[in-house]
């Protein structure tokens, strides 16, 4: 078998017209007649003719591709925002492409230059746990391309962003755990850079000032929020001479990570230490106990991150600035608290 791609040329060889007459008629074409183009569509079926979309996009402009950037697709969250601009996305003519940085800075930007040169008409991004440089981010915007972030991005982009009220959304936490009775109070947060894992740890903090509580240094951590940082985290505050009566973990990963240790060491929850996670993940409803946890709206941030991208699709020139669509989020109380 040959691997010779199949070309215009090859096609316009079988039926003796001009290569451009074969374009027209693939593009359907008022200029072309209708049997021709029934002609045209049969050959480049059975000769398996696969357009240049990268080509095409070239001489028009328009690519009819959205690159989707997420740190991992293996987190129901992520699935649901991609599955629901998707949705949107495919309803008015779009195809997704989607990478995931597995939170590394160096692949965020690969996926970046990948994007670029296949010619999208704009990016939806989530940022990487690494990234504190936006170099890159700006590079997307320099092109004329609509960047559109979601969950994780920066102000400091004036770009359109999505997501929840992260500050609040630590205070409600904080306010459960207080009208639970519970004083001593840690908390297993992101990395500090990350401006939505400040925001919860900020939260954090004023809702304990706000009840008069100690904020205890030992209390407070940073980490990628893995299962196996909720373990170390959880192991630590164990060890501590003042353990912690309530643990909100800014991730459910990390918080079944610390859940895990906590059954390692026969520690009653809630009796004991009361547990909070953070993003309603399928497994939170799966384990003994249940665990406590918020829900990010996840179809509604993916829809309306795509109804953004839309706004601007039809622009020839794209000036966007700092625009955020903040959804409250809610509280889930499961056994775990």
């Amino acid at each position: 078998m040959s691997n010779k791609k199949t070309t215009l040329k090859d096609i316009a060889g079988k039926l003796n017209i001009s290569t451009a007459a074969v374009s027209k008629a693939l593009r359907n074409d008022s200029r072309i007649s209708k049997k021709t183009k029934e002609a045209v569509k049969k050959i480049a079926k059975d000769l398996d003719y696969q357009p240049n979309n990268l080509a095409s996009a070239l001489r028009s402009g328009k690519s009819n591709l959205v690159g989707v950037m997420v740190p991992s697709t293996n987190s129901s969250y992520f699935s649901s925002v991609l599955q629901n601009i998707e949705e949107v996305l495919n309803s008015k003519g779009y195809n997704v492409i989607v990478t995931q940085s597995n939170e590394s800075y160096t692949k965020e930007c690969n996926n970046i230059d990948t994007l670029l040169f296949t010619q999208v008409d704009g990016i939806i991004a989530s940022m990487a746990n690494e990234t504190i440089d936006l170099n890159y981010f700006e590079k997307i915007k320099s092109k004329g391309i609509p960047l559109i972030l979601f969950d994780r991005g920066e102000n400091n982009l004036n770009v359109d962003y999505i997501g929840i009220n992260d500050y609040d959304s630590s205070h409600m936490i904080v306010d459960h755990l207080v009208q639970e009775g519970r004083k001593n109070i840690a908390h297993i947060g992101g990395f500090k850079h990350t401006r939505i894992f400040n925001n919860r740890i900020r939260g954090y903090i004023d809702a304990l000032q706000k009840h008069k509580l100690t904020l205890f240094d030992d209390y407070v951590s940073e980490s990628n929020l893995t299962i196996e940082d909720g373990k170390a985290q959880m192991k630590k505050l164990l060890a501590l001479k003042n353990p912690p009566d309530a643990v909100y973990a800014a991730s459910d990963y990390a918080a079944l990570g610390a859940l895990q240790v906590l059954k390692e060491e026969k520690i009653a929850v809630p009796k004991t230490i009361a547990l909070v996670g953070f993003g309603n993940e399928p497994f939170t409803t799966m384990v003994t106990p249940t665990i406590t946890t918020v829900d990010q709206h996840s179809a509604e941030i993916g829809k309306i991150a795509a109804e953004t991208f839309l706004e601007y699709a039809d622009q020839k020139t794209t000036t966007q600035q700092l625009n955020k669509k903040i959804l409250e989020a809610k509280l889930i109380v499961r056994e775990s608290s």
